[in-house]
């Protein structure tokens, strides 16, 4: 049992763990979309973060308690608990924030900022004035936004995007970003799948070799961290050591993290070709 993936609390369970569990009652859950510019996916009501949630993730919501929400996000099914007014009914998006961020505008002019929005949001589009895209709630800059299909195609170029970004656990967004989140935020940008935790990412894609080359794209773990290979002799990666998403040497990294036991590499995975 993974509580990451364990749909149930201690009085509700979604259907699929019928025959699985007892004592509680179950419930096939109500459909819903984030409807908030991004969301903290938490372990319990007050809780640490697990995660993040942009706007138009759908989730499915299997209890809800003193205005919190427990459920799982589509399409991963990730489970956690967030604020319910977070929460609006499912409808249909057809574009997607593929810059780093973007703002939302009351207006359709710069002067009427009201908000911002983070990378991989999905939003329905309505009409377009003047250079910005109508949503639901505000204008967007229509350049920051593509259809949903299009993505971009190099998950290295979408994490150099966010150097500088600094490190938050649990992040997904320009605001700030983990290891793992930069890795799942570049990823899905190109339409790839990728799970949100370093060690569920360490299925992606194939093992390599000790011996073989590293290239541009390739995933290098340790225990609890991964990073981006971003050239034959440097990775890019959300780091504590830093604080912020920023290159190093592969070797010097190697060294470092033994010195400070936190281990040698555990693995090395190529998802695609770069």
């Amino acid at each position: 049992m993974d509580r990451r993936f364990w749909p149930a609390t201690e009085r509700v369970a979604h259907v699929s763990l019928q025959g699985r569990i007892d004592g509680v009652a179950f419930t096939e859950g109500r459909a819903c979309m984030v409807g908030s510019p991004l969301v903290d996916l938490q372990r319990a009501p007050d809780g640490p973060r697990e995660r993040q949630l942009p706007r138009g993730t759908g989730f499915t919501v299997v209890e809800e308690v003193g205005g919190w929400a427990f459920g799982f996000a589509e399409p991963d099914g990730y489970c956690g608990w967030m604020r319910a007014g977070n929460l609006i009914a499912p409808h249909a998006t057809s574009h997607w924030v593929a810059s780093v961020g973007t703002h939302l505008y009351a207006e359709p002019r710069v002067q009427a900022f009201c908000g911002v929005m983070p990378m991989g949001a999905r939003l329905r589009v309505t009409g377009q004035v003047a250079g910005f895209a109508e949503v639901d709630g505000g204008f967007v800059p229509a350049s920051h936004l593509r259809p949903i299909g299009d993505w971009l195609a190099d998950p290295v170029a979408v994490a150099e995007g966010f150097l500088g970004t600094p490190y938050l656990w649990g992040g997904n967004s320009r605001a700030g970003l983990d290891c793992s989140g930069l890795v799942q935020l570049a990823f899905h940008a190109c339409g790839l799948p990728c799970p949100a935790d370093s060690d569920l990412q360490q299925a992606l894609g194939f093992a390599l070799p000790d011996d073989a080359a590293l290239q541009r794209g390739d995933l290098v773990f340790w225990k609890g961290h991964v990073a981006l290979v971003a050239d034959a002799t440097r990775i890019l990666h959300a780091n504590g050591h830093t604080m912020s998403v920023a290159y190093e040497p592969i070797k010097d990294a190697i060294a470092r993290i033994i010195a400070q036991n936190g281990g040698p590499v555990i693995a090395r995975r190529r998802v695609a070709a770069s």
